[in-house]
């Protein structure tokens, strides 16, 4: 075998088993500051707001509540007796914490069976793809980031028989995501990037 061989070999092995870069930007209150060190990120939100119409920052807000932004986020581990590990709380996984059967249903329907939680494109647009059925579903405005989650936390289901009202703690949170969309939306005008 060749020198040239073995070397393109070696650096495509190493190059298939490294992971991408799943940390979170730096400054996560900051929209512009957010997208000025990910374009990409702004791309595939404006992609999925063109698509879907949920606009970018509640997306944005979605994400920030959901993984803060690390692409390969996962929920903690659950013990027995504190000590013996009984797997994770749920399967939700990636910038968007989609469930397994969710992501699945949004694969067949949408996405395509390439699609993966841990790229920002696929996750961006599942958003949109879930907020948009609420929206039809539900009634729930695309721009309603706070009921928008509470339907996305809970189900559509859940939402629709109001399980989110006697959960207090998921209320003030979904306060604080339409809040957060807000100060996205106001920051992205401001930097020219709505």
């Amino acid at each position: 075998m060749s020198r040239f061989l073995r070397a393109t070999v070696l650096f495509l092995f190493v190059a298939a088993c490294g992971s991408g870069n799943f940390t979170a930007p730096r400054n996560l209150d900051n929209a512009c500051s957010i997208v000025a060190q990910r374009p990409a990120y702004l791309k595939a939100m404006k992609r999925a707001e063109r698509k879907w119409g949920i606009p970018v920052a509640v997306q944005m807000a979605t994400i920030y509540q959901e993984s803060k932004f690390i692409g390969n986020a996962r929920t903690p581990h659950r013990y027995v007796l504190g000590i013996i590990p009984a797997g994770r709380q749920s399967s939700a996984y990636g910038y968007s914490q989609a469930l397994d059967a969710t992501w699945k249903e949004y694969r067949v329907s949408e996405g395509g069976f390439g699609a993966r939680r841990d790229n920002i494109r696929d996750a961006a647009d599942f958003i949109g793809w879930y907020m948009a059925e609420s929206s039809e579903i539900l009634g729930i405005s695309k721009s309603d980031a706070g009921s928008q989650y509470l339907a996305y936390h809970e189900g559509r289901t859940g939402f629709a028989r109001g399980s989110h009202r006697r959960k207090p703690w998921l209320m003030r949170i979904a306060r604080e995501v339409n809040a957060r969309a807000r100060t996205y939306a106001s920051q992205l005008q401001s930097c020219g990037k709505a």
